[in-house]
């Protein structure tokens, strides 16, 4: 092979080369082009939620201080008036919370930390300096600059001042976060500031939730609220608490949807619902709405963490329960509210109250001493007795036993029941009574046919029974906004405390970590799986 031969075979090779080359810069320019694409589709379809969202808030904004400025016109008890700006104030800054976040730039943007270095402090009076001060110094790691490795050198201190309380004593939690500069590069070194539930706020995390723990465990108003704190030395308006809980509200919902996504993976539950009054500023009276209570199921031989959950509803139609309960197929304790009947229709099972059937006979008995009511209540006693016997065994095990000393009860209790009920006269209370139980009976019976099914629906009104405390407390709901986000924070520290937490300590905790807690780790936080801090 000549030196011609050999030239044209190495041109060949360099042009191959270079044609590939060419080929893979193509590729790697097309793939480029489609990850930009990409990103610029995200990019639009985002700023185009934001900007729907943006223009949702500021109009639901504009609404609720038309009906803020309208309800100052009208004639309300002082203590609605009271009720009505607290809410008004807490669902303004709960929205106004929204819109802000949706306004906040990017975190991952380089202009994020200028323009929130340029937004100027709120104006606030300073914190009682006979306070006492608990400092927290947050040290950088190493004493040396991190860039050419000489010693720091102390220049100065951002200081951050908190409000904050054990229950009843108030102190300032002092967070102090020194800056050390490099004189030999001229680099300043320090630990980044701790982001909060409310940025720039007085209120550190434990004194959120005395407010809300206040509020919404112990059904104190925060007119009360705001005398107690007074009576420690602090003044903190009932319009500032209003608009702590809030952003506690706004800050807290992740953790309600959470929840209610855990609760509807049990295979049985409870539910019930209790009248709630919520303001109407436009006649200035109040309307009648419901909190729809649910809960899981005590099985006895399972692991699951016992979930509490309310639902603010604006009236009792069963549509909200079927809202509520979306795609769940379950076993459903109930007492006999047409509202539920129609989800009975959709794969749910329904299980009857044996409490609710007592009642009956209980009343009866009461008011009259009817033998036949007392007889009643001796047959329902007896397989509370076969409960009791049962409490600790596995649902397996349950059912066995169940079905050995409940179901002969139950039958013999049905024979008495059909041969008892011809003689009674039937505008009687005794006739009512029996009619009750045996138009329930198929429901009621139900329990022999699963072990981890409850006999009765006590779990969830004892859950509700402390609403009856706070409606004498606080009157009525001030809107159905607030009605929601009462719900909401009651079902996290109804749940808390069902898990045997401090709802305090779990709920300051909470408060302190969520701000820097990711989405997906928002699970850790939930009173059911929740482990304090170390």
């Amino acid at each position: 092979m000549d030196s011609a031969q050999l030239a044209t075979i190495t041109d060949a090779e360099v042009l191959r080369g270079i044609v590939a080359n060419a080929l893979e810069q193509i590729a790697e320019r097309d793939q480029s082009i489609a990850q930009f694409t990409t990103e610029i589709a995200r990019r639009d379809h985002t700023i185009a939620w934001k900007s729907a969202e943006i223009e949702r808030l500021t109009a639901e904004i504009a609404r609720l201080r038309r009906v803020q400025f309208a309800a100052r016109s009208e004639k309300m008890d002082p203590d609605q008036r009271a009720l009505f700006d607290e809410t008004m104030a807490a669902d303004l800054a709960a929205v106004e919370t929204q819109l802000q976040a949706l306004r906040a730039p990017d975190p991952a943007s380089p202009a994020a930390t200028p323009a929130q270095a340029q937004r100027p402090a709120p104006r606030r009076a300073p914190l009682p300096a006979e306070l006492p001060r608990v400092e927290t110094r947050h040290e950088p790691a190493s004493c040396t600059c991190a860039q050419c490795g000489t010693a720091l050198v102390l220049i100065g201190e951002h200081v951050s001042e908190k409000l904050d309380c054990k229950p009843l004593e108030f102190f300032v939690r002092r967070e102090v976060y020194p800056q050390y500069a490099c004189r030999a590069c001229a680099t300043v070194t320090a630990v980044p500031v701790a982001p909060a539930i409310i940025d720039r706020g007085i209120a550190a995390p434990g004194l959120l939730a005395q407010v809300a723990v206040s509020k919404y465990l112990d059904h104190l108003p925060l007119y009360r609220q705001e005398a107690i704190y007074a009576r420690s030395g602090v003044t903190l308006g009932r319009t500032t608490l209003a608009e702590w809980i809030g952003a506690i509200g706004v800050a807290l919902q992740p953790l309600v949807d959470a929840l209610r996504r855990e609760l509807l993976t049990r295979p049985v539950l409870h539910a019930d619902e209790t009248p709630v009054a919520q303001l109407d500023p436009g006649r200035g009276q109040t309307q009648r709405a419901y909190l729809f209570a649910y809960a899981s199921a005590a099985g006895h031989d399972e692991t699951e963490p016992p979930i509490i959950l309310f639902d603010y509803c604006a009236s009792r139609s069963g549509q909200h329960a079927r809202r509520f309960l979306g795609d769940w197929r379950g076993r459903l304790m109930v007492d006999d509210f047409s509202g539920y009947k129609a989800l009975f229709c959709t794969g749910i099972t329904e299980l009857g109250c044996w409490a609710h059937a007592r009642r009956k006979y209980y009343d009866l008995h009461q008011a009259s001493g009817s033998p036949v009511a007392q007889e009643a209540l001796n047959w329902i006693a007896a397989l509370y007795r076969v409960e009791a016997a049962a409490k600790d065994l596995a649902a397996e095990d349950r059912k066995a036993y169940r079905q050995e000393h409940a179901a002969p009860l139950l039958h013999a209790m049905r024979v008495w029941l059909d041969d008892l009920r011809p003689t009674v006269p039937g505008a009687s209370g005794t006739a009512r009574a029996i009619d009750y139980t045996l138009r329930r009976w198929s429901a009621l019976t139900r329990y022999l046919e699963d072990g981890r099914d409850p006999i009765d629906n006590n779990r969830i009104e004892n859950a509700i029974r402390p609403i009856a405390l706070g409606r004498r407390n606080w009157l009525f709901a001030g809107s159905e906004r607030a009605g929601q986000r009462a719900a909401a924070i009651m079902s996290l520290l109804a749940t808390a405390k069902a898990n045997g937490h401090d709802p305090h300590a779990w709920l300051t905790d909470v408060l302190t970590r969520l701000p820097t807690t990711r989405d997906r780790d928002i699970g850790t936080l939930l009173p059911t799986t929740w482990q304090p801090a170390t």
